[in-house]
């Protein structure tokens, strides 16, 4: 919600309990009563030539070039070689100089490289989820609702998604909708779970000021397998557009959002969450900088209008100048619902996965995207370097719970029963379609 009410003011459960010579083999019949093989050195190539007995002259199945027939010949009348003289068994062979394959020439193969990224949608901590994960000596474990995510990632090699609710901890007090702090072990699961790309700028961002920020990087910092963006606790840190690697195949990430429920930074530290509103140009330098710098540029954005299927025009205009400004891969968030994904050009763009996790409680906020996409790098023997991006898939994922809000567990959509979600073979093929909407290249389905 871009006027500066709090979002996600759709029902939640918190609102309830919330890779030899020319052997030409110039089989030449000269007078000779045996027979051998020699090489001649002519025109800096090595020429094989067998004799034979006198009168049994056999052409192999390649043919001398005239250039070799006459340089035998008058090799052969200076005397250079006077094979009658020569008593040499047929298989014997006199290798004046060393054989051509012993020099191997240089590879003229590309190089080439790939990588497989996964992708999904929001972690929104209700009280209702940290509820479930609460533990009987009162610490938290949210292992058992996502341990399916194990199984998807596992064949991936960045696996990414939105910590949408602040993971400021328990030292600072939990709470839920709207103002969201949730516990750090969140975290600890999702990066178990193979998670080590992380969005942090979102409409939520700020719910617990500078110290839920503070909090939140410091825990994201001792993480060091993961990369994350979004937040910054300087204005260095801000401006700095680092450069990671994945199988041979550099990358920035980058995420930005469109603001934090009308909750601005301190005056004196503009840098805390990157908003673009205002700083559009700013962020699409970032982009260009970035582009200059990496084979691979993903672009995490927190954007649109919630609970919407199809993204705003605004979205697809500013979907379109990320790309034109070198961004390879754009993730979208914010609805909290799923919207489709799309080719722009050689840019792909997810406009949102919707949730993961999260306690609302109609059905279309209960369905979550997964994405996957192969990135290939070729270089050229000649330092020609091209990257792209092949095999955009994806697949619908449901939240469940029972009746009490309680049991939560993350699953494929596809793999649910009646029991789960009624109808839920005809709702499946209602929101996949939602996927291939605006281009039918995208292929449903993660395997």
């Amino acid at each position: 919600m871009r006027s500066g009410q709090p979002a996600e003011s759709r029902q939640s459960a918190d609102m309830e309990i919330p890779r030899g010579g020319y052997s030409e083999s110039v089989q030449t019949g000269y007078e000779t009563t045996s027979s051998c093989t020699v090489f001649y050195r002519l025109m800096g190539r090595y020429v094989k030539v067998k004799a034979v007995q006198r009168g049994k002259e056999i052409m192999g199945k390649w043919r001398l070039r005239p250039w070799v027939k006459g340089s035998i010949v008058l090799l052969a009348a200076a005397g250079i070689f006077t094979l009658t003289h020569l008593n040499l068994s047929e298989e014997e062979e006199i290798a004046a100089v060393p054989s051509p394959s012993e020099t191997p020439l240089p590879s003229a193969e590309p190089e080439v490289y790939t990588a497989d990224i996964f992708m999904t949608g929001d972690c929104l901590i209700h009280g209702a989820v940290y509820a479930d994960a609460r533990q009987a000596d009162g610490s938290y474990d949210f292992h058992l609702m996502l341990e399916n995510l194990k199984t998807w990632t596992d064949d991936y090699d960045l696996c990414y998604y939105n910590q949408e609710s602040i993971l400021g901890g328990t030292k600072l007090g939990l709470s839920s909708y709207p103002m969201f702090n949730s516990p750090q072990e969140v975290g600890d699961a999702m990066t178990d779970n193979g998670f080590n790309l992380v969005s942090l700028a979102n409409n939520h961002s700020l719910d617990r000021g500078v110290s839920g920020i503070e909090s939140s990087m410091k825990y994201w910092n001792s993480k060091e397998q993961v990369v994350h963006a979004g937040t910054n606790l300087s204005e260095e840190e801000r401006d700095s557009i680092p450069v990671y690697e994945v199988n041979g195949i550099s990358y920035c990430f980058l995420s930005w959002t469109y603001g934090c429920n009308g909750l601005v930074p301190p005056a004196d530290m503009p840098y805390l969450v990157n908003i673009y509103p205002g700083h559009e140009e700013e962020m699409l330098e970032q982009v260009r900088a970035a582009d200059a710098k990496a084979d691979l540029v993903i672009v995490a954005m927190h954007w649109g209008v919630e609970y919407t299927l199809e993204p705003v025009q605004e979205v697809k205009d500013l979907a379109e100048k990320l790309a034109a400004a070198g961004a390879d891969l754009i993730i979208g968030n914010h609805p909290h619902v799923i919207e489709p994904v799309e080719y722009l050009g050689d840019t792909l763009c997810f406009y949102s996965f919707g949730n993961l996790i999260a306690a609302q409680l109609d059905t279309e906020d209960r369905i979550g995207m997964i994405g996957g996409v192969t990135v290939t790098k070729t270089v050229q023997p000649d330092g020609e370097t091209e990257v792209s991006l092949s095999d955009a898939r994806a697949d619908l994922t449901f939240i469940c719970y029972d009746s009490n809000i309680r049991n939560f567990k993350v699953v494929l959509m596809r793999d649910l029963d009646d029991s789960q979600l009624p109808n839920h073979a005809e709702i499946y093929e209602k929101y996949q379609k939602v996927l291939t909407q605006y281009d039918g290249r995208i292929r449903v389905g993660m395997k």
